[in-house]
């Protein structure tokens, strides 16, 4: 990269360029975007959603996830994977459950609604603050969760089963989209729904667009070599000891 004073659109001051050719060999110096830094030296911290919507909320009171879900009141959701079918009743109980001519003849409930765990799942986080799903194949997926404890007692663990609740965006319906056990008996429920897409937080960050200005090159124009003898020809003079300390001798790049 060089900083270029060309013609057609110039450069500000240290701004970088870089000459970048075209499928047909034709050759652009083309100016990089600048960072822009204030006055007071500090560099620009580009907003994430999340500290936007922090700076938001001081403005528009936004509804929090849980008030977003409450649309779920009263309803249940069924899953079947293979011989176990799992149902989950909003702010009830979650089960696992083989069904016979519609009709339940094997159960455990793997949680029920825990108020308590949920508030402590959730106490070191504001109204507004996700979490994220590190086996989601999507990175940024944002997911709001709720405790569900107290189920049916493990015969390996001698503990009560218990589910997280994992609610994320996604359009069009509500549904259970997943369901994997963390640990034994333990498990993570994924319910999938545009609930959560009213919120601006579980929406996905869009990237920033930067604007790249190229100017069209000579045919002759030959880069710079940086390996050119001339600059081999320069010599390079080290301090290699102080005699006086209380002087501020110094050598210099010679030119």
């Amino acid at each position: 990269m060089e900083n270029s004073r060309q013609a057609g659109k110039k450069a500000d001051d240290d701004q970088e360029s870089v000459v970048m050719p075209n499928k047909n060999g034709e050759k652009f110096l083309c100016f990089l975007p600048k960072v822009e830094i204030p006055k007071t030296e500090k560099p620009v911290i580009q907003q994430n959603t999340s500290s936007l919507i922090l700076e938001t909320e001081k403005r528009i009171k936004l509804k929090t996830p849980d008030e977003l879900l409450e649309v779920l009141k009263d309803k249940c959701f069924l899953r079947q994977e293979g011989w176990w079918s799992y149902e989950f009743c909003y702010h009830k109980q979650l089960r696992q459950i083989h069904l016979e001519d519609e009709k339940v003849v094997q159960e455990f409930i793997l949680g029920v609604y825990d108020v308590e765990a949920t508030a402590d799942f959730n106490q070191n986080l504001s109204d507004i603050s996700t979490l994220k799903d590190p086996r989601s194949k999507d990175a940024s997926q944002r997911y709001h969760a709720h405790s569900y404890t107290n189920g049916t007692t493990c015969d390996l663990t001698n503990q009560p089963r218990e589910t997280e609740v994992r609610f994320v965006c996604s359009e069009p319906r509500a549904m259970i989209s997943s369901i994997t056990e963390l640990s034994t008996c333990k498990y993570a429920l994924t319910v999938q729904g545009p609930m959560l897409c009213k919120h601006p937080l579980f929406q996905e960050e869009r990237p920033q667009w930067q604007s790249i200005n190229c100017n069209v090159l000579p045919k002759d124009y030959k880069e710079p070599n940086l390996e050119d003898n001339s600059f081999q020809d320069k010599k390079i003079a080290m301090v290699t000891e102080i005699d006086h300390p209380s002087k501020m001798d110094s050598e210099e790049y010679a030119t």
